[in-house]
């Protein structure tokens, strides 16, 4: 199956089989012109909700309740569904990026697919099921600002995804705290995906920005204008999980500082 079609696919799915569809063999040879959708479809009872400042997740000393950590498990599979329609948006938007990018860009998307399902397996194995609580917009309405690839990376593998390199061991550590060793394994395998996800992102920063300024300069002027460093972390920094990804030391200093 070509990409795109792929792609649409995903972006165009009113189940959530056909949200979760990966094909075992893909190609590029047809990308097509750029399209951009202003949302995507989603399944009955998925749509996005507006956000209530009330809605907020369970604080960490509430989940010895397993009610309390379905709700957060279900609010990460929202995150997971939404970036998986983020990248295949990404897949038609950007045609004529390196062919190698957008076959990164595709095996991101494939594990995100995978995050979405584990996290609904487990919920479930808690007693909740997916859907059963709100979803909402969050990272889609960014959207409209992601017209390149660099801003695409400076946005979702750089911020979003790098500030779970914070909140994925942070909610794995107060699971196991709770003894609920299965949801701990859980976060600890998306922290490791979300790792290899971050230096994708870095390594195509590098190759993408202009050579006058630096990494930093280049991922801070590629943000959206009322998004800041601070969203790339999360209230504690694991500069270890940075540095497996390749970040380097100046750049982990720097984000600290933000």
């Amino acid at each position: 199956m070509e990409i795109r079609e792929w792609a649409t696919r995903v972006l165009g799915a009113d189940t959530l089989e056909d949200k979760l569809f990966c094909p075992n063999d893909l190609t590029d040879f047809e990308p097509g012109p750029a399209q951009f959708w202003k949302e995507p479809c989603r399944p009955p009872g998925m749509e996005f909700k507006r956000h209530s400042k009330k809605e907020k997740l369970p604080a960490f000393h509430e989940h010895r309740d397993r009610d309390n950590r379905a709700v957060c498990l279900h609010r990460f599979a929202g995150h997971e569904l939404l970036a998986v329609e983020i990248m295949a948006h990404a897949l038609v938007a950007f045609p004529e990026a390196p062919a190698r990018f957008r076959k990164g860009v595709a095996n991101t998307l494939r594990e995100e697919q995978e995050h979405v399902r584990l996290y609904i397996e487990r919920m479930e194995a808690l007693g909740l099921k997916f859907g059963d609580l709100p979803l909402y917009r969050h990272f889609w309405a960014h959207i409209p600002y992601l017209t390149s690839p660099i801003r695409y990376i400076s946005v979702v593998s750089l911020t979003f995804e790098m500030a779970n390199l914070d909140f994925a061991p942070l909610y794995g550590q107060s699971f196991a705290r709770v003894g609920d060793v299965e949801s701990a394994a859980l976060m600890q395998r998306i922290l490791e995906d979300e790792i290899s996800h971050v230096s994708f992102g870095w390594n195509w920063l590098k190759k993408m920005k202009s050579p006058e300024i630096s990494e930093w300069d280049a991922w801070e002027q590629n943000l959206p204008p009322l998004m800041t460093p601070k969203r790339a972390k999360g209230f504690i920094v694991f500069e270890d999980n940075r540095k497996r990804a390749g970040i380097p030391p100046e750049w982990i200093d720097k984000l600290k500082l933000s």
